[in-house]
Parts: structure tokens; sequence; C-alpha cells
């Protein structure tokens, strides 16, 4: 019998002490978190956002794990000073790591351990701090907030502000629960609209303190402190746009300085709004499909795939990187796609009868019917048309992203959350149309659909790492911003020597959040359809 999730569990990372490695100024630390399950190889679940210039790191992002209560859940987290935009961790600093299972961390609550090096040795007087909640509720706040006449901290310019939401724990202490982006060189800055969960924000409580504070950014990590306020979620919520909250931003030192000291600015609370939010399991027992897509790369630069070199070579024992890649993903999707018939693509191929170059064909050479039955139907499908076409080029993303997105637009007719489309395309290399690509990803960003890319074979992969939005906004080639990140990117060689499941939890674990992400921003409940869970019906 599969394990039951029991619960949810919110882990907070802080640092102090650590190591750094940069020459001029501090280590900018990121925390990755790895998993491992039944004694295999670790894989990546999750990162925090990277904070520059900082030996005592306060990280805003949470890790969000399903705990299972009869699983040995082993847990590692992993520190680096990130000083480049790759991916691949190994290009970076490492300052230490803390290993442990997620049962230690829950019956502790807070745990503050030592980090330790490869070898076992101490990582200097770096130490790593877990805080564990369980997450029990589901209502979200969603926040509009501006500032104005804030305090100019720099001589050159005006001041870069953010936000940052604390709430106050039983002892007293303050934890940092949001953390804003940084508008630039702005006195009257509008933030993005965001959200944060009622139970991150004030453990539900709506006369507990919150605590927000506005802060210059500087590069160099030596953030000037503008002026700060408290107040309650009781307060928070009078806040609409025709009557905005609003607050005096005081800066406790310049008040005590100045006799005729009035504030620092005020900052203007324009819209706070309790919502329940649904999860990712509301939409799927309510009867929400995911479609399943494949595209497959068959440029020239993957070898002739009769030469044991071609990344399209069948092996003895009848698999490649591309196969593995199909078998991963697509067994965990096919659960929630319930007639299991998946259309599959090819590009950049010769195709018969006339050899004709094509970005979009159905490698079952059936335009009015590409669908394979199963996962088994796509390997079938693949190896039978590996001969009948001729490799060649160039790498074009947008025409199969175009094709899904249709299919997805289509769906939002329905004005309901009954329809998310995954469309997973691998591929050996650099691509040739990236602005039509860039395009194609800020309009489907606007619809119910997600793109996993898995890189296979040895090539640079720096172009797929700028479109998987995680470190900045994807813009389109007009300058148009994606709306979200749906985009998730991987290289297969990370996986190589792990099992399957490994990649597949890699480049799914963002799906979940990605599926909530768009319903609930167009305000789309689950469908509660009745038929759902009859296998066998597509709607």
């Amino acid at each position: 019998m599969a394990a039951q999730c029991v619960t949810k569990v919110e882990l907070t990372i802080a640092c102090t002490n650590l190591l750094d490695k940069d020459v001029g100024s501090k280590s900018d630390p990121l925390c990755v978190l790895l998993q491992n399950t039944s004694g295999q190889q670790w894989y990546e679940v999750d990162r925090t956002e990277r904070i520059k210039n900082s030996l005592n790191p306060k990280f805003s992002k949470k890790f969000l794990i399903d705990y299972y209560f009869e699983l040995v859940q082993k847990l590692k987290f992993g520190i680096y000073d990130i000083d480049n935009k790759t991916i691949e961790l190994s290009d970076d600093d490492f300052l230490g790591e803390f290993e442990c299972t997620l049962g230690q961390i829950v019956s502790s609550k807070t745990l503050t351990k030592p980090l330790v090096l490869k070898n076992g040795r101490p990582a200097g007087k770096g130490s790593i701090t877990i805080t564990a909640e369980e997450v029990k509720d589901n209502r979200v706040v969603l926040f509009e907030v501006e500032a104005r006449k804030l305090d100019n901290k720099d001589f050159f310019g005006k001041s870069d502000p953010y936000l940052e939401f604390h709430k106050q724990t039983t002892d007293g202490n303050w934890v940092m629960v949001h953390r804003t982006e940084v508008i630039k060189n702005n006195l009257n800055p509008v933030w993005r609209p965001f959200k944060i969960s009622l139970n991150s924000l004030c453990y539900t409580d709506m006369d507990k303190p919150i605590k927000v504070e506005c802060y210059d950014y500087d590069s160099d990590g030596s953030h000037d402190v503008i002026g700060s306020f408290q107040t309650t979620m009781s307060k928070l919520k009078e806040a609409s746009r025709s009557s905005p909250v609003e607050f005096e931003c005081i800066n406790e030192k310049k008040r005590q300085k100045k006799k005729n000291y009035k504030n620092s600015g005020i900052v203007s609370v324009k819209h706070c709004e309790i919502i329940v939010e649904c999860t990712f399991l509301d939409y799927v027992m309510g009867g929400c499909q995911l479609n399943f897509t494949v595209g497959i790369d068959f440029t020239g630069s993957n070898g002739d795939p009769r030469s044991p070199d071609s990344l399209h070579y069948l092996s003895p024992d009848g698999v490649n990187e591309y196969l593995t890649a199909i078998w991963s993903v697509g067994m965990v999707i096919q659960d929630y796609d319930t007639d299991k018939m998946f259309p599959v693509f090819g590009f950049g191929a010769q195709i018969p009868p006339s050899y004709q170059v094509s970005h979009e064909f159905p490698i079952n050479f059936n335009p009015s019917n590409p669908f394979c039955n199963g996962i088994q139907g796509i390997v079938d499908a693949y190896r039978a048309c590996l001969p009948q076409v001729r490799l060649y080029g160039p790498t074009n993303f947008s025409p199969i992203i175009n094709h899904v997105a249709r299919f997805a637009a289509a769906a939002t007719q329905q004005q309901t959350a009954s329809q998310y489309f995954i469309l997973l395309i691998i591929t050996d290399g650099v691509i040739t149309d990236l602005d039509q690509t860039r395009t194609a990803i800020v309009n489907a960003s606007k619809l119910p659909m997600s793109i996993i890319i898995v890189g296979v074979g040895g090539a640079d992969f720096d172009a797929m790492e700028f479109l998987d939005g995680d470190n900045g906004v994807l813009r389109s080639s007009s300058g148009e911003p994606a709306v979200r990140d749906i985009v998730q990117f991987v290289p297969f060689r990370k996986f190589q020597n792990s099992p399957k499941e490994a990649l597949a939890q890699c480049v799914l674990a963002e799906i979940p959040q990605q599926v909530v992400n768009y319903f609930s921003t167009f305000k789309l409940q689950p469908p509660k359809n009745p038929a759902a869970n009859n296998r066998g019906q597509r709607e």
C-alpha cells in the first residue's frame, strides 16, 4: 500500500556565521534541500532565494514537505555561495551542509546545528536553524501595497525600497514571513500584488501583532532601515481600494534624535483580502484533467541514430536518454489523465514522403490523430518513427509551444478548472528561435499550461536556464513580462546515475503549485465533477 501523506510541514531556514568565499564582499548564500528515499541517490527538492552579501541569511522562501509518519525521510540542507547564473551548483562555492530526518525536525520544532564540509569537518563556525510548522489552514491573504514620501537613504539617486513582514512567536521573537521585491530608485514605490498564508502571517490569530519593516536595499548587504510599524490582521483587512489603510513608517533612531520628526514615509495597504486557496488535490479530486503532450528533438546535432554516439541511438536494451525522460515523467503524469491518450510531436526533422523540414509533426505521422496509447504507445511510436525521418534542423521550440497553447486557450472557454496542459520538451541543444520561444512562453503563461524542458546530452544549456523564470521574470521579445513562471528546466545529466523517480520528482515538483497558481489567479474553483472518478472519460 502506498504511504499516506499525514500532513504538510513548512520549513523555515536561517544560517549564522557562514564561511566568506567572496573577495571584497560577502558570500551570496542560497539553501538547497535534498531528499533521499529508500536509500537511493539524493535528489533536489527545492531551493531558497539567493541572499546577496550576507553571512547570516534569513531565507524568505519556505520549503513545503509532505510528512509521512511511517517513512524515514532523510533530508540534506546544502548552503552554497552563488556567483553565477547557471543551475549547476558544482560551479559555486560550497559553504556547508547538514543532514537529518524530517522526524528529527518535527519532534524538535526548531533545530539548530553546526554545518559541516563534505569531509565531515566543521564549516567554520557556520550553523543552520530549521523551524518546522504544520500547515493546517489553507487560507491566504492577498495584498496590494504601496508607499509614498519614503526617506531617501542614498547620496546618489533615490532609495531602493522593499518590505519585510514578520510574525511574533509565542516566546516573543520575530520571524520573517515575507519579503517583497526591491523597487529601484523610487521614494513612492508600488509593489507587485503578493500573498502570504494566514498561518505564516499570524498563526490565523487576527489580533496577533504583525511587524512590517521598510528597508533601502544595498548591493553590499548593508540594507538601511527606513522605518517600521506594527499592526494586526484585524486592522489590515479593513483595507479596500476605495479606502486604503495607511501606516506611518517610523524610524526610532531618527525619532529620538530629531525633535520635530514626523515619520519616514507612509505605507498604504490598498487591498487586503483573505481567501481560501484550494490545494492541488482539491482540483485533481474535483475532476481536473492533466493533459500530457510530448515534444521530441530530431535535429541533426543529436547524431545519426544508427551510431552508438547518437543521443537517439537505441542501446541493446532498447533505451536512450529520450526514452528514459519520457518514461520517468510520463509514468507519474499518466495517473491524472483518464484516457491515457497522449499527443506526441517531433521537431527539426525532414519527414516523409516529401522530406520537408517540420517543427510540429506527429511522430505516428497521423495529423488527424496524433495520440499514442499510454506511455508504452509513445515508446513504440518513437521507435517506429526514428528510421523514417532524417535528422536536420534548426531547433525551433515555438511551433510546438503554440500548438499546445491553442488547446489550452480553447479550454479556457469553459471557464472551469477542468483542464490543465503539460508539455514535456526533450532536446539536445541550443534553441534557434529564442525570441519567438520567449513570446510563446509569455503568451502561454496566461493559459492553463506548464512546460517542462529536459536537456539531454552534454550541450551548453544556458539559454534554457534563462527560460526557467526562477531567477527573475521572463519577458517576451517586445518586453511583456510572463504573468507566472511556467517553465521548469532540468539537465538530464544531473540524473544519469539516479533512479528514474528522482528525475520525475525534480521536474514535476513545481507543477502542483503552477496548477493552483493558475486557477486561483483566475478565481476558478475545482470542478467537483461527479464523473471525475469514472476512468476513461475525457471532458
